[in-house]
């Protein structure tokens, strides 16, 4: 099940849209029948949530919190329990995307599409330390956005 949880209310949001692709994406990378979590919230949200976590005291557009933090790019999830089929928590400021958006002259509802499936990388262990992570993570969101984005 995907879960969005808007507690933000100044931007608006095309939250059925989202899902959807968040569903699609999910089934292209094999997951349709798992959980995730998304909370769309404001820059001071993301900001506390940083602060706690990754001990930066900023906003920043996605967090990504992986219900299996050990797991390898590209490696398999064997789920055992319905509870284990839960792929983690993506927390997005949506001011901050809209922000990002505006620059790169982006519609904001695409934007955020692009933010989960970089989120949902993250919750299936794709990183971007080093030059090859990313290459590696590049091509498997680009597998993950494949008709939604224009080139």
């Amino acid at each position: 099940m995907i879960t969005i949880k808007n507690s933000q209310r100044s931007i608006p949001v095309k939250i059925n849209a989202l899902r959807q692709a968040v569903e699609c994406m999910l089934e292209r990378a094999g997951y349709s029948d798992f959980d995730i979590n998304i909370l769309l919230t404001t820059d001071a949200t993301i900001r506390r949530y940083n602060k706690q976590f990754r001990h930066k005291d900023k906003a920043t557009d996605i967090l990504s919190f992986p219900f299996y933090p050990e797991l390898k790019a590209g490696g398999p999830i064997r789920a055992t329990t319905p509870d284990e089929k839960n792929l983690g928590d993506l927390i997005i400021s949506v001011a901050y995307a809209q922000k990002d958006a505006q620059k790169i002259g982006r519609e904001l509802n695409i934007h955020l599409i692009r933010l989960c499936a970089h989120g949902i990388a993250h919750v299936l262990g794709y990183d971007h330390e080093t030059d090859a992570d990313w290459a590696k993570m590049q091509k498997f969101e680009a597998k993950l956005l494949e008709g939604f984005l224009k080139p």
